[in-house]
């Protein structure tokens, strides 16, 4: 029944996104080309209405019973409204992050996620204990998460791509935990997101949009919380892992703007994807690299949970060092910001050319 469930959600997004590309023309959901969007015509939003239609059609089907269901559900009907509106009026940034704490305090206060979160331990002994802190951790871990999927979203398909690696990473991880609510749910999306993607990998023919960014970012925030809390500060970072890309991007925008005395929300065209098009490299092959990279990120979060301590703090030391070198080669913070590359130059000059 569920396999069947899994198809006909499948199906359904396959089908009826071109309707939802009609009526983004019709109600005014459209993307207009500007100096920093890569498209140049105008292209419909509102994508995220199909995969959101066609994952109610699987959760109507097979019903996955949880008691935090209630909630899940509730916040992301307040994330689909805020991408709608957004998609057609442009919301504020402080608008669409207010509705994004109501939609997360709406998972925490009705659906009780943050109880699950009330202390760490830490892996040398000792415990972090979260207390009242729970709540604003929680809501900050799922707004973050909303956010850095839309952030991402600069490319055709590269935010539902990237959604649909981590979302297959949390889907074997609830695997290997037999957390049977996460698989089903995290399943459910995932299929949808796929029926969509064949109308949204470029050429693009119509854009997720902040209905489907904002309804990614927020399941995968909360079904990541779901599989991985309560658990030890070495293992919560397999989530972290598994939201590796969209989270350093968001990560290294701050302080770009921050170095560049910006405000935060500042938006420009200095992204990750932004700058491997810079470097000469397509839009297609772009996508790809980025799926890679999500891909290399989840498939350390799976060795990661499986690995001992000591193995954990080597292998999170490693790829630290690898996404520093990254950021500098390509330039993500400024082409002035070069740490690491300074300080390779500086113990191995290169020797002065014979005259």
């Amino acid at each position: 029944m569920f396999y069947l469930t899994l198809i006909l959600c499948f199906m359904c997004s396959l089908i009826i996104t071109p309707f939802v590309k009609k009526l983004a023309f019709k109600i005014g959901a459209t993307d207009k080309p500007n100096n920093r969007k890569v498209h140049q015509k105008i292209m419909p939003r509102l994508g995220g209405l199909a995969i959101y239609i066609s994952f109610l059609l699987g959760i109507f089907i097979f019903s996955p019973s949880k008691e935090v269901h209630l909630a899940i559900m509730l916040g992301s009907v307040i994330i689909i409204i805020t991408g709608i509106l957004d998609d057609i009026f442009e919301l504020s940034a402080k608008i669409k992050l207010f509705l994004q704490i109501v939609a997360a305090l709406t998972v925490v206060l009705l659906g009780g996620i943050q109880v699950q979160v009330e202390f760490i331990n830490l892996p040398f002994g000792g415990q972090i204990y979260f207390g009242y802190f729970a709540i604003p951790f929680t809501i900050l871990w799922i707004v973050a998460t909303t956010n850095a999927i839309n952030l991402i979203d600069g490319l055709d398909g590269l935010a539902a791509g990237v959604s649909s690696i981590a979302l297959i990473t949390i889907s074997v991880m609830a695997i290997i935990m037999g957390n049977t609510y996460v698989v089903a749910v995290s399943t459910l999306v995932l299929v949808s997101t796929l029926g969509f993607m064949y109308y949204n990998f470029h050429p693009a023919k119509i854009f997720l949009g902040d209905t489907g960014a904002l309804f990614l970012g927020y399941m995968i925030g909360v079904l990541s919380l779901l599989g991985f809390k309560g658990v030890t500060m070495i293992s919560f970072v397999v989530p972290v892992l598994i939201l590796g890309v969209p989270l350093s991007d968001t990560f290294f925008a701050i302080v770009r703007r921050i170095v560049n005395k910006q405000p935060i929300y500042a938006p420009d065209k200095s992204h990750l994807h932004h700058r491997l098009l810079n470097m000469g490299y397509s839009h297609r092959q772009t996508v790809i690299m980025i799926y890679m990279i999500a891909a290399f990120f989840s498939l350390n979060a799976i060795i990661f949970s499986q690995a001992k301590i000591l193995g954990s703090i080597l292998l999170i030391a490693v790829l630290l060092f690898l996404i520093e070198l990254f950021v500098e080669v390509i330039g993500l913070v400024g082409k002035d910001y070069q740490p690491l590359l300074k300080m390779f130059r500086r113990l191995n000059p290169t020797p002065a050319k014979n005259k």
